[in-house]
Parts: structure tokens; sequence; C-alpha cells
């Protein structure tokens, strides 16, 4: 009986934490991607995190992570031993999905993307669309049979809200919120409609998209990520919002990959 893995999810901006007890998640942290830290900085902060949580390293079991920042990659698995006393699982070529990977290049796909869709696939069923809103948006498809048949890219709205104030002399910065109309009466709420209204019917169309090349009108749509909560208040198009799918992927592979490993 597994008694506690951690899960760790490096992304762009942030790197995820967190800790199960067999299937229940008992914590949840996040710390700030920086790729200037040391392994020490990382690790004293992680066993800070977990020791908020009650959580000791002789407590793990397992850990498993998953990064789409290569310059973090050896910093992260040397942390993890050094602090924590395991080598992780990394999420990657040659581990076990239960899914069949149907892309040009497959080593390309992200770790988050991966994680997401076995997650949504495992419990919520196929055909599915997963959505992850982070510092890129990304929409993938499963299908039924459990293949995943690709997605798309875009950049997410934090990024998209500072190019446009970055490139453009007299627009301000603006807080990520819904304006009440797409009749902006001045600056600030023109951009807002235009960000936060556009995004909305960018991504409505491309889960139309998918779901028409797809041939599957049923396909369930799953999202997480920091936007996924506020985008879903405004549109009919996302069925499920799952702020743990990425986390809860990374324990469906780790129990995987377990599980192979017991038979051997």
């Amino acid at each position: 009986m597994l008694n506690m893995l951690l899960v760790i999810d490096v992304g762009n901006t942030n790197i995820k934490i967190g800790a199960f007890r067999g299937t229940t998640m008992v914590g949840k942290w996040r710390l700030a991607t920086d790729t200037n830290r040391t392994s020490d900085e990382y690790g004293i902060a992680t066993v800070d995190v977990l020791r908020t949580g009650g959580i000791e390293k002789e407590d793990l079991d397992g850990i498993i992570l998953s990064s789409v920042v290569p310059r973090l990659n050896f910093t992260m698995q040397h942390m993890l031993q050094d602090y924590l006393g395991k080598k992780p699982v990394v999420v990657g070529v040659g581990i076990k999905t239960g899914l069949n990977i149907r892309l040009d290049n497959p080593r390309e796909l992200g770790g988050d993307m991966i994680c997401d869709a076995v997650s949504a696939f495992r419990r919520y069923g196929g055909p599915c669309i997963t959505m992850d809103f982070g510092t890129a948006t990304t929409l993938c498809f499963t299908g039924r049979d459990a293949t995943f048949q690709g997605g798309c890219i875009l950049p997410g709205l934090k990024v998209s809200a500072d190019a446009l104030s970055g490139k453009a002399a007299e627009l301000p910065s603006v807080a990520l919120e819904v304006p009440d109309t797409v009749l902006g009466k001045n600056t600030i709420t023109s951009m807002q409609a235009g960000l936060l209204y556009g995004y909305i019917g960018q991504i409505e169309y491309l889960i139309r998209k998918m779901k028409a090349e797809a041939n599957a009108p049923d396909a369930k749509v799953i999202a997480t990520g920091g936007m996924a909560q506020v985008i879903a208040g405004y549109s009919d198009a996302i069925d499920i919002v799952d702020p743990s799918l990425t986390l809860e992927g990374l324990r469906l592979i780790y129990e995987m990959n377990k599980k192979e490993s017991d038979k051997q």
C-alpha cells in the first residue's frame, strides 16, 4: 500500500506540488519557476512547504516529476535526490501512459499535456478535449479508444495582455477581468473586452473545430489552469473545471508504471 506520493509539475510560471495518500490529495502547493535558482534553493523551499503540511521526507514512498522547462530538469532531479532521498519517475519517452500517442514526434509532447490527457481520459472517459490555461493555453483531443490525436497551442491570456501593452505605446497594463460589455467606453474596458471576450470566442471556435474534425460532437471538455474558472463562467463550451487535473494525471501515471515495475 502506497504511503505517500509526491507529484511535481514544473511549468513556465509556477511549479505545482501535490502530495497523495493513496488516491486522496492531502496537500497542494506552488513555487515560482525561476531557472536561476539552485537545487539547494529549491530543496529548502520544497522541504519547507511539505513541512507546512506535516510531511517529512521519511513519509514519501515515491516521487514523479513532469517538466516543460528543460533548464530545470537536472536541477529538480538533483534536488529531489539530495533533499528528499528519492530518485523521481520522470514523465517522458518510454513511460507508460495508457495512451496511444499519434503525433509526428511524440518526444515533442509536453509532460503537462500528457498528464492532462491521461487524467481526463481515466477519470471522465473519452472522447475528451483537455484545456490547460497557463503561460501557454493548450487544447488536446483524446479519442474514445485512448488515442491522443493532437491539439493546438496558443498564447496564454497574460502573455497576450503583456504583448498588447508592451508593443503598443499608449496601451496600459490591465487586470484580466471580464467587463460587462464588449462596447468598452474607455481604454481599459476596451482592452479587457477584446482580450477576454476575444479569448472566449477563440477557445469556443477551436473546440467546435476539434469536435468537427474528430467527428466527436459529444466529446467532454475538461479545463484546468489559472483562468479556467473565469473562462468557464462565460462559456457553455467547457463541461468540467478540474483544478487538480495535471497533478491527478501524475498520480495515475505513477501508479501505472509502479504496477508495471512490480510485475518485472
